[in-house]
């Protein structure tokens, strides 16, 4: 099954992809992940995205386009996959199409999580990142009186695009430029809308019932 998960920062994306492709058996395919990989190892793709990411922009399409096309041909992607922050605009979409469509294929869903902005700022804007694990707390969410990692002790800081101010900046961002991928799918019939509020187990259920009639 080859899908393709939107909606705007903070509606559980990368929760929802990885729960989903391991029930599918397919891979997760995050351009998020990637530019954070190369962010952190300092590569000169790194440079460039981090300067985007840090402000809340997007990365250039012709760096993101030539990733995720690379990735897509690798053996584990053959048989589907999940792409979860790609595309991110119109042009990305058509580009993956014509992609798509040069090895005989095509998407079969396009899944949106739907939550309103109020709630993505309150889960962003609160997250803290330990800086030894890595770890996310919450700090509504998890019961945390310090800044200190329960886990390995580490200092717990907000990253910057995690700040309010830069998380009202993605979600104009959002509207913008990804936005209008709800109404490019909706137009390709593969389009597919669910609730991303509540329980994180009951929207992967919300997703996976979206996704039976499909599956093999």
């Amino acid at each position: 099954m080859r899908i393709v998960l939107v909606g705007p920062p903070g509606a559980g994306k990368g929760t929802q992809a990885q729960f989903i492709a391991s029930h599918l058996s397919i891979p997760k395919i995050s351009t998020g992940d990637i530019f954070r990989a190369n962010v952190s190892g300092g590569t000169e793709l790194g440079r460039q995205a981090k300067q985007y990411m840090d402000r809340g922009d997007l990365v250039p399409d012709e760096v993101t386009i030539a990733m995720v096309r690379d990735r897509l041909g690798e053996d584990d992607a053959r048989d589907g996959f999940l792409l979860d922050g790609f595309p991110r605009n119109v042009p990305q979409a058509e580009t993956l199409k014509k992609i798509l469509a040069e090895w005989d294929t095509r998407l079969d869903i396009v899944l949106e999580l739907v939550v309103d902005e109020d709630e993505v700022v309150r889960r962003l804007s609160g997250r803290r990142t330990c800086d030894k694990c890595g770890r996310i707390w919450h700090v509504d969410f998890d019961d945390k009186q310090d800044d200190i990692c329960d886990d390995c002790g580490g200092h717990l800081f907000q990253r910057d695009d995690d700040k309010e101010e830069v998380v009202m900046h993605r979600l104009e961002v959002y509207r913008h430029d990804t936005a209008p991928l709800v109404q490019f799918y909706a137009d390709e019939d593969i389009l597919v809308g669910i609730d991303a509020t509540g329980p994180v187990e009951e929207v992967t259920k919300r997703a996976l019932t979206a996704l039976r009639p499909l599956e093999r």
